[in-house]
């Protein structure tokens, strides 16, 4: 049933043009450079330090690896990480 209702959210995102990060609840990871990253659709912060921070998603946990990692904001839905970003990795 549960596979059922995101086929029908995904044929009326298609249809009606929408974008798929709001029909469905998925996080939108936009980077700029290896300096920024920008989570949208988040689920709250699992684990944060200056090497690593994990964020939890509805795919799963995102986690962010480099150095000197800092979250700069944190809104309800978004989260803005700068740093030398070397590597995301989506844990489902």
């Amino acid at each position: 049933m549960k596979k059922k209702v995101e086929d029908i959210k995904i044929n009326l995102s298609e249809a009606l043009e929408l974008p798929m990060d709001i029909t469905l609840d998925l996080p939108k990871i936009s980077l700029t450079g290896n300096r920024e990253a920008s989570i949208i659709n988040h689920k709250g912060i699992i684990e944060y330090s200056d090497l690593m921070i994990r964020i939890n998603s509805k795919i799963g946990i995102i986690k962010i690896i480099g150095y000197d990692l800092e979250i700069k904001n944190i809104l309800m839905e978004e989260i803005l990480v700068t740093g030398l970003i070397e590597k995301i990795e989506i844990l489902s």
